[in-house]
C-alpha cells in the first residue's frame, strides 16, 4: 500500500477484519513504485495507489495472468503542504510551488517528501506541478515516510512539506491534532474558481477536496490480481461499499462511492 494513505487504510483494515474475523490481511506501506513492483509477486494480491494502470501495465498483466486486472476509485484524497508555524509564507500558487522546486524561486525553502524517486507523492510533484520536470535537487529533501516529514518541518522554519492528507486533515483524530499542534496547513489558490473569485486560497477540506477546487487533488486506486472471490476483491469491495465509503467519509476524504451533498447554511451568532 502507498504509505501516504496508512491512517486511513489502516482503520479500513481494521473495520473490515473485525467484521470478517476469519479474514486476515497482511499489509506493508511503501513507495508507489515499490508497489508496482510487488504486483508481480505471487504474494501480492492487491496494491492500493494514486493511479490506475496505465495501457502497457495492462497489457503486461492481461498476457502474464491471461485475463484483466481489476481495479477502480474509491475515494479522492489530497497533497496536503505544511510549513513550520513561525514561517511568515502559509499561502502559495502552484506556479509559486513550480518555483520553488525547480529552484527558480530565489526563496531558501527546503521541499521534504516521504521518499525522493518512488513516492506518489513524489510522482505527483513531478507530473502535476513541474510537468514531467526535474527537481532542484539541492532545495529537496527526502526522509523516511509522511510522519517524519511532518517532525522534520515543525523543526525547521525553512521547510515546506507534503504529505498526504489522511495523515494531518482529520480534526477528529487526536494523534493528527497533535501534528497540527506542530506545523500549518498551508492554502493553496484555487485555479476552477469563478472569477470573482480568482483570488481565494483553500485548505485541503474535505469540501473542497470532493469539488476538487483544492488543486492537488488525485485518486485512490486499488489494483486486484485476482479473477475470483478471494481476499483482495473481498476488500475492494468492503471499501467500495456503504462500511468502507463512510470509514473515507469520517476521514475527511472525499468517497468516490457515496452519495455526498453540500448544503449552504446560516449561522447566528
Amino acid at each position: 500500500m502507498d504509505e501516504s494513505f496508512k491512517p486511513v487504510i489502516d482503520e479500513q483494515i481494521k473495520v473490515f477484519e473485525s467484521t470478517y474475523p476469519e479474514a486476515h490481511i497482511t499489509v506493508e506501506y511503501k513507495p508507489e513504485a515499490d508497489c508496482f513492483r510487488d504486483l508481480d509477486s505471487a504474494d501480492t494480491r492487491m496494491i492500493i495507489v494514486t493511479r490506475e494502470p496505465d495501457s502497457q501495465e495492462k497489457v503486461y498483466y492481461h498476457d502474464k495472468l491471461q485475463y484483466n486486472l481489476s481495479y477502480g476509485i474509491v475515494a479522492r484524497d489530497a497533497i496536503a503542504v505544511v510549513v513550520n508555524r513561525n514561517t511568515p509564507d502559509s499561502v502559495f500558487s502552484r506556479e509559486d510551488l513550480r518555483k520553488i522546486l525547480d529552484g527558480s524561486s530565489g526563496q531558501k525553502y527546503q521541499v521534504v517528501f516521504d521518499g525522493l524517486k518512488a513516492t506518489g507523492t513524489v510522482r505527483y510533484a513531478i507530473d502535476s506541478i513541474l510537468n514531467g520536470k526535474k527537481f532542484d535537487t539541492s532545495v529537496v529533501k527526502a526522509v523516511e515516510n509522511s510522519q517524519e516529514v511532518i517532525n522534520y518541518v515543525a523543526a525547521n522554519t525553512n521547510a515546506i512539506g507534503m504529505v498526504g492528507v489522511s495523515w494531518i486533515g482529520n480534526p477528529e483524530d487526536p494523534e493528527q491534532v497533535k501534528m497540527l499542534e506542530k506545523v500549518n496547513i498551508a492554502m493553496i489558490k484555487c485555479e476552477t474558481c469563478l472569477e470573482e473569485e480568482k483570488n481565494i486560497c483553500l485548505k485541503p477540506t474535505q469540501r473542497f477536496i470532493l469539488s476538487r477546487q483544492y488543486p492537488f487533488t488525485r485518486g485512490l486506486y486499488y489494483i486486484a490480481k485476482e479473477n475470483y472471490a478471494g481476499l483482495g476483491r473481498g476488500f475492494a469491495e468492503f471499501m467500495w461499499q456503504d462500511k468502507g465509503q463512510l470509514i473515507f467519509k469520517r476521514a475527511y476524504l472525499a468517497p468516490a462511492h457515496l452519495p455526498f451533498i453540500i448544503r449552504k447554511t446560516k449561522i447566528n451568532k
